[in-house]
């Protein structure tokens, strides 16, 4: 894992998609999207089945390497009202069970305001944005902190493009800090990403083979 401070407040980012903030023994996951392959295959689209329980077992991998007590997430925890029926969550349910020790936050985003909350079985805590943790600033949608804090969001699933010789070219997703705010990557297997435009002074940190790595800034001059 790689540590960053922001606005004094210690995170550090994992190779399982998601942050921690030790002062809060809290594990940040944004855009898990869980039951998403199943809204897509009741809509007719032939996708395979996994991502929701590959996701739920690199969860399980980030509680037990941080010792987490409370995961937040930055909306988008589930993918549609599909996603509700009982084949969705009968995995969610089962994981709930053996972490029942676990405080679960949701930070409202747009896919739960059509998903609708969780299953009131998994007790979670659904609460709108922006939501304060130590200094930082959480919520969905990527917009500036109130003054003091730093803004951590979801919603735009980072990626970046890395070019090798001819046309090698690889796509990662990435951690984006800017000045006042950062987007963490999206947590889900199945979602789709969009390239950072990267300002300077940003910090960007790629996922590739179990690391988080910073990659250099843009040349200037």
């Amino acid at each position: 894992m790689v540590e960053i401070e922001l606005a004094g407040t210690l995170l550090r980012l994992l190779p399982e998609r998601c942050a921690y903030v030790p002062a809060a023994h809290a594990l940040l996951v944004a855009d898990a999207h869980l039951g998403k392959a199943h809204s897509f295959r009741r809509l007719g689209v032939p996708v395979p089945e996994g991502p929701t329980q590959d996701s739920l077992a690199r969860l399980s991998a980030a509680i037990t390497r941080t010792g987490a007590r409370r995961v937040i997430f930055l909306g988008d925890l589930l993918h549609s009202r599909h996603a509700q029926a009982d084949a969705a969550v009968a995995p969610v349910q089962r994981w709930r069970e053996q972490h029942a020790e676990l405080d679960l936050v949701l930070v409202r985003g747009n896919h739960d305001r059509h998903a609708g909350d969780p299953p009131a079985d998994w007790r979670v805590q659904a609460v709108e944005e922006p939501m304060a943790l130590e200094t930082l600033q959480l919520q969905h949608h990527p917009a500036p902190p109130m003054p003091g804090r730093y803004a951590l969001a979801g919603h735009l699933h980072p990626a970046v493009r890395l070019s090798g010789r001819g046309r090698d070219q690889l796509r990662l997703p990435c951690f984006h800090f800017g000045l006042q705010l950062g987007v963490l990557p999206a947590f889900g297997d199945f979602t789709g990403s969009h390239l950072v435009q990267r300002l300077s002074g940003d910090r960007v940190f790629a996922l590739a083979a179990g690391q988080v790595i910073e990659l250099p800034g843009p040349a200037t001059g």
